[in-house]
């Protein structure tokens, strides 16, 4: 990772992250007794939490408990059939984004990705560390390193597109990834996978921010209502976390399922936009 933009040197992330932790492990504890485990003052704590998140701590809490989820399916779910005749997604993403996407060929996903250059480079992202890639066509792979750590998230990336010529390259791609993390602008994504993958990509980008439905959901959208693990399984493989939002698929009974990039990421993603779009209607 570079050092000179280094995420998990950052002051801020660093604080940021010790905090989610000790929250993730009890949501009820007070700003107070947060702030003496942080080594910082609660008026310190408050401005640094509330700066980085948009939301106070306590209402940050409020966000990660464990029955979060179960809230958000009874009162932000998503039919996908519906939301899928809009066509697109913009109305659903965090402030003024707009995605555009093309899928390449089955065949240059069947090839390993030979022949293409993709570029990469590290980030800093509310969620950690970040690794952002890109074909000439748009981003076609975000990988998360809080819970994996760098060289899993860069391995598994490449191991999509084996064949593929790498090349790092962080400022030709600071610009997406500030516009990926900070949503403003507009974006083109580069999907490259199976035909059925694609399929259930497309269909989690239907899914508005602030929003979630279920893997079932999803299977019944892509007209496979019987393929539910299937769907479960190209969910998982979606490399393009958090513009394809798979953190948003949960279980028809509330759980968070799985997450390919570790479960309190999943949870924090879900949490920050909650906080994003309550600060969004005020």
């Amino acid at each position: 990772m570079p050092n000179d933009h280094d995420p998990s040197g950052s002051y801020h992330f660093h604080v940021m992250r010790r905090a989610l932790d000790l929250i993730d492990a009890n949501p009820h504890q007070s700003l107070e007794d947060l702030a003496s485990s942080l080594g910082m003052s609660p008026a310190h704590f408050q401005r640094t939490f509330s700066n980085w998140v948009g939301v106070s701590p306590k209402r940050y809490q409020q966000y990660l408990t464990l029955d979060h989820a179960r809230r958000l399916l009874a009162d932000r779910f998503t039919v996908l059939d519906t939301v899928g005749e809009t066509g697109l997604t913009s109305g659903g993403r965090l402030h003024d984004l707009f995605l555009r996407w093309e899928a390449m060929s089955p065949g240059t996903y069947a090839s390993g990705g030979a022949g293409l250059t993709i570029r990469w480079g590290w980030f800093d992202s509310p969620f950690g560390p970040a690794l952002v890639m890109a074909t000439e066509k748009g981003i076609c792979g975000i990988g998360f390193a809080a819970e994996t750590g760098p060289d899993h998230a860069m391995a598994d990336l490449r191991s999509r597109w084996p064949k593929a010529e790498y090349v790092e390259d962080t400022e030709a791609l600071r610009p997406m990834a500030d516009a990926a993390f900070q949503g403003a602008g507009d974006l083109q994504l580069s999907l490259i996978g199976a035909p059925f993958q694609i399929k259930v990509w497309e269909a989690l980008l239907a899914i508005p921010t602030g929003h979630v439905t279920t893997y079932s959901e999803i299977a019944g959208a892509i007209g496979k209502p019987r393929a539910v693990r299937a769907v479960g399984t190209a969910v998982g493989r979606n490399p393009i976390s958090w513009l394809i939002p798979c953190h948003r698929a949960l279980r028809k009974s509330g759980g968070l399922g799985g997450y390919h990039w570790g479960l309190p990421v999943k949870r924090a993603m879900l949490a920050w936009e909650a906080a994003a779009t309550e600060e969004g209607a005020a």
